[in-house]
């Protein structure tokens, strides 16, 4: 992570700043407040802002001029009950925002998620840092040959060494290029040879590799961060946004506990099952013995299905 003296400066003067407020705040949350937490090789999570806290779900549920009730145990309880039967509006007054430092690439698979306020960094205004993700060689890896989304086993030796050299290289060379035609100083203010005009920044722009740093402000309420997690930090999907989705969740527990509690047990470490695999089950338990051609499973499904209950397939 790259944080200058001037930025670090700016950012334990935010810090040391404090305001009174009738509004809830949640002591854990505010010790990272605004403290960029590492991501990746250049990358980083903030918390900028957010509004309400676990007391904040079970009000909106119940509707009640209060914070919540008198017992911790029975906040826990609602939230958990809420959490069960998947009513969702109760979260949806809690809200976070986030800023973030990613690989392009990453952005481009994190904006699919459309239940959030976003605003990038503009290379249209602004030159873009010269900054790159270079994976970790235990993140090199094949393509999967039975997950067209996935990674199989890690590159070793020369391939690997080479894959290394040639992203280095690319992207510096790339971004060479693309300061090349701006032909601006890094402030923008002088060019840098003046016989020259240089290219418009929108334009030069599209010569960056996908593995250059940009940045945004990410706000979303506590309903759709839980499904933005329960998505990508789960152990399938794509290491590097899982490593965001990582460091989002330790700040969610901090935030909202008892919630975070919830959304472990009954999204994260949970499992749904189909009704034909609920039959499955049911005939499992009275004794029956299933095999997948007479389960009514596919071969996929039976998979997935023996997973979930820890038996071979």
């Amino acid at each position: 992570m790259t944080i200058t003296a001037d930025q670090r400066a700016e950012l334990d003067q935010i810090r040391s700043a404090t305001f009174a407020t009738r509004r809830a705040t949640v002591p854990a949350l505010e010790e990272i407040l605004f403290e960029p937490l590492p991501v990746l090789d250049h990358g980083f999570v903030r918390v900028i802002d957010y509004m309400g806290d676990d007391s904040a779900v079970v009000q909106a549920a119940r509707v009640s001029y209060g914070r919540g009730t008198k017992k911790v145990s029975e906040d826990e309880g609602l939230i958990r009950y809420l959490m069960r039967h998947w009513h969702t509006t109760p979260f949806e007054m809690c809200e976070i925002k986030y800023h973030v430092k990613l690989p392009i690439f990453v952005a481009r698979q994190w904006i699919r998620h459309r239940t959030a306020n976003v605003n990038e960094y503009s290379a249209r205004y602004s030159i873009l840092d010269r900054e790159f993700y270079l994976p970790a060689p235990e993140h090199l890896a094949a393509q999967s040959g039975s997950n067209r989304q996935g990674r199989a086993e890690v590159l070793e030796g020369e391939e690997a060494s080479r894959v290394l050299d040639l992203l280095r290289e690319d992207a510096e060379r790339c971004w060479r290029d693309y300061a090349w035609m701006l032909n601006e100083e890094i402030d923008g203010a002088d060019p840098v040879d003046p016989s020259r005009q240089g290219l418009a920044r929108e334009l030069a722009r599209m010569n960056l590799t996908l593995n250059t740093y940009t940045q945004w402000y990410w706000k979303t309420d506590l309903h759709n961060l839980m499904h933005f997690l329960r998505l990508r930090a789960d152990p399938h999907a794509q290491y590097e946004i899982r490593a965001y989705a990582d460091v989002m969740l330790d700040a969610m527990e901090r935030w909202v506990p008892l919630a975070a509690r919830a959304f472990r047990d009954y999204r994260m470490n949970a499992a749904t099952i189909s009704a034909p695999g609920l039959d499955v089950l049911r005939r499992m338990l009275a004794g029956e013995t299933v095999a997948q051609p007479e389960s009514g499973l596919s071969p996929r499904e039976w998979r997935e299905l023996m997973a979930v209950l820890g038996r071979p397939a």
